[in-house]
């Protein structure tokens, strides 16, 4: 198949992410990719987690791209639904001076309910910007088709499973936290286009030039 491409030139990234690790997880080794990029700005909004878990995620984003610009919520990790407004409210302000070219977030039918929340409220912020939503494995068994995939090297996909592991040490006792877990999948979704590793994603609205 004959791929979508990026714009060339400086890219301005923008991922949304409702807990600390759900960007790493769902799109790092895109990141990893996008970071080689001459000219890449990238931006990171979390909308919940502790000062530890805020640190963790910190330090695996500088790892992938130093000097990303992060932007930390800290509303109640698993209720983000009752707090929408000001959920909303934080990805507003964030807005006003944020403009992206493309946004990674949630899947808008994610069974986390703090997921699901961000993959529709993103849409609603940024109307402008490509919108890619990623998924995140879990125990729930909520995995579905991509319409979309960001092939990888096996460098890019053991590179991103080496940096969870050395970053989200809090996440080593669940059982879902699991190198075979996130290497199966990024070989999954490889296999679906061709490529020896992938990371797939969901969009919903594309604008196609010809």
């Amino acid at each position: 198949m004959d791929p979508l491409r990026l714009p060339d030139g400086p890219l301005d990234v923008l991922c949304v992410g409702a807990h600390p690790d759900d960007v790493e997880i769902g799109c790092g080794g895109t990141l990893l990719r996008i970071a080689e990029r001459p000219d890449v700005t990238l931006t990171v909004a979390v909308l919940t987690g502790s000062p530890d878990r805020i640190a963790e995620s910190e330090g695996a984003l500088q790892e992938i791209l130093p000097g990303v610009k992060t932007h930390f919520a800290a509303l109640p990790d698993g209720r983000l639904p009752t707090h929408w407004e000001a959920a909303k409210e934080h990805l507003e302000d964030l807005a006003r001076h944020c403009r992206p070219q493309l946004v990674l977030t949630h899947r808008v039918d994610d069974a986390h309910q703090d997921h699901r929340t961000l993959g529709v409220m993103v849409t609603t912020v940024w109307r402008d910007a490509l919108v890619m939503h990623y998924e995140i494995p879990k125990w729930d068994g909520d995995m579905g088709a991509p319409s979309h995939y960001v092939g990888l090297t096996a460098e890019h996909a053991r590179r991103k499973v080496a940096l969870l592991d050395r970053h989200f040490p809090s996440q080593h006792p669940h059982d879902w936290w699991d190198d075979e877990v996130f290497l199966g999948l990024m070989r999954l979704r490889g296999m679906e286009c061709r490529q020896p590793y992938a990371e797939g994603f969901w969009v919903a609205k594309a604008l196609v030039e010809v």
